[in-house]
């Protein structure tokens, strides 16, 4: 048994980070589903395609949903399913964020949770040129 991944993020952004993740690992360790959210989308319909996707996911080990800007669609819908242990939300995904995740994919999820946010904000650095001489 594993975790479940699942992705809810506006338009694209989730399946082009997951696309390019995959690309740089060349593996996707988890069963791990996308789901976009766009603006003419039914709220009442997502989340009933969320529990779908979620109990598609479950294995027995739980669910860790990455979805982006907290208190959005996609992550108010994520929170409306959260079942902490079972099914946890990490908002503001990114690309250090989902690569730690995927590098971690045999860790129970309280602690793949914890990952996803250590690589998230490890992953936010502010670029300086060095000082030369």
């Amino acid at each position: 048994m594993s975790i479940g991944l699942l992705i809810i993020t506006h338009n694209q952004v989730g399946h082009t980070l997951l696309q390019t993740a995959v690309n740089m690992m060349g593996i996707c360790p988890l069963s791990t589903e996308v789901m976009a959210v766009t603006t003419d989308c039914d709220p009442d319909e997502l989340r009933t395609t969320t529990q779908r996707l979620i109990a598609q996911l479950d294995q027995g080990d739980g669910v860790l949903v990455l979805t982006d800007m907290f208190g959005s669609t996609p992550s108010n819908i994520a929170y409306d399913l959260l079942d902490e242990g079972r099914i946890n939300v990490v908002a503001g995904i990114n690309l250090p964020m989902l690569v730690r995740v995927l590098n971690y994919a045999p860790l129970d999820l309280k602690e793949l949770t914890s990952k996803a946010i250590s690589g998230g904000k490890d992953g936010i650095v502010c670029c300086r040129k060095a000082e030369t001489a």
